[in-house]
């Protein structure tokens, strides 16, 4: 008895500070004409966003928090097949019965009923238009002809909230599809290596999509004060740096 006692007074006491750990993680609100969009930046790609009363999960990663304790997915989107975005323990802590998923193919066998997007593709899911973009790399490699994120099988997103653009890049590297996303008005744009870019395409990203806002994300030992150096030159772009490791 003096046992289970005690192991109810342990879990009462780390309840609160799970919960306080989950209120410490930074948010933004971005003001639409369709409604506030509140941003969490949970580390690393892993974003939740509320939108309407609807809470979007992108790529969960469990590394980057508790999600049992997180608001349950309405919409969860997956960019790519690797294990960092495509977590099967943190997705089923937050879905529940009616979740929507949106993938990549490669991505797609785990998941319940996905709408698998191809790049090029786009859906509307919860009021929400969902353009699926390339994301790939050009330039690093796994191995001599095998880049870490192959052309085709990735997606990022550019998600639609009424006149508001909001750009998840996915993992990739400066790519040229970039110049003809218009009108992108929130942008995340991952910069550590080898897995997507350098500090100098960050800087050619960032001029390509031109948003008004940019998050670095997907940051891993990237120095982010360097970061925020190389971006204040760019035209037009305010950058704001959360931690996203």
């Amino acid at each position: 008895m003096r046992k289970l006692l005690f192991s109810v007074c342990v879990l009462a006491l780390l309840l609160p500070a799970l919960a306080l750990g989950q209120s410490q993680k930074p948010k933004d609100v971005i003001p639409t004409a369709a409604g506030e969009v509140t941003i969490i930046f949970l580390g690393h790609a892993s974003l939740m966003l509320q939108w309407q009363g609807k809470v979007i999960h992108i790529d969960p990663w469990s590394a980057q928090a508790d999600y049992s304790a997180l608001p349950k997915a309405d919409l969860v989107l997956v960019t790519h097949e690797h294990r960092d975005h495509l977590d099967m323990t943190a997705i089923d802590a937050v879905k529940k019965a009616d979740t929507l998923f949106v993938s990549s193919l490669k991505a797609s066998g785990l998941l319940k009923n996905p709408t698998v997007l191809k790049n090029g593709e786009s859906a509307t899911l919860l009021g929400i238009r969902i353009d699926a973009v390339p994301a790939y790399n050009r330039v690093h490699m796994r191995s001599p002809g095998e880049p870490f994120h192959p052309k085709g099988v990735g997606n990022g997103y550019v998600l639609h909230f009424g006149a508001t653009r909001i750009y998840v890049a996915g993992d990739t590297e400066d790519i040229p599809e970039m110049a003809a996303l218009k009108g992108v008005d929130v942008a995340f744009l991952p910069v550590n290596l080898p897995y997507t870019m350098t500090l100098d395409m960050l800087v050619e990203a960032a001029k390509l999509v031109q948003p008004k806002v940019l998050y670095p994300y997907h940051t891993g030992e990237t120095e982010m004060d360097r970061a925020a150096a190389h971006l204040k030159d760019v035209p037009g772009v305010e950058t704001r740096i959360r931690p996203m490791r």
